[in-house]
């Protein structure tokens, strides 16, 4: 059977798209790929995009945890010590952390973009992955979390 490379990329709906753009490359680090009408593609990386963001205006719905459709999509980085740096980082651009998790081989962080979108920020050590089961807690906490 065929299947799949990878994920590649995530396209999200929002009220205004220059507010979300200014999120997403001061917050996370995307740069702007495109522009096409409404639409703006951004990317962490060369590649295409791996984020399009949509404008719908300001009379949309809000998002709702009530309904089917996305809980999050997550963003990885290199390392812990990356990882405790966007703690750092989303404190000081006063993001609300939602909440923080952990396994036995990765840690991550939760919280919404400004129109709610859900969004994670995790580290996964792949060696621990392949030798470590699921439960537990990763071995090193994040410091500065607000909650």
């Amino acid at each position: 059977m065929a299947g799949v490379k990878n994920l590649g990329h995530a396209n999200i709906r929002v009220r205004d798209v220059e507010r979300s753009e200014k999120f997403y490359t001061e917050v996370l680090g995307l740069h702007v790929v495109q522009r096409r009408g409404k639409t703006v593609f951004l990317s962490a990386r060369e590649h295409s995009h791996e984020l399009a963001i949509g404008a719908m205006g300001d009379d949309v719905l809000e998002p709702d945890e009530t309904r089917i459709g996305t809980n999050h999509f997550a963003w990885e980085v290199e390392s812990f010590d990356q990882l405790q740096e966007m703690v750092h980082h989303l404190n000081s651009k006063g993001v609300d952390i939602l909440r923080s998790r952990s396994n036995n081989f990765s840690t991550g962080l939760y919280f919404n973009d400004p129109d709610g979108n859900g969004l994670e920020i995790y580290y996964e050590d792949l060696e621990a992955f392949r030798s470590q089961p699921w439960e537990g807690k990763y071995p090193r906490q994040l410091e500065g979390l607000l909650h």
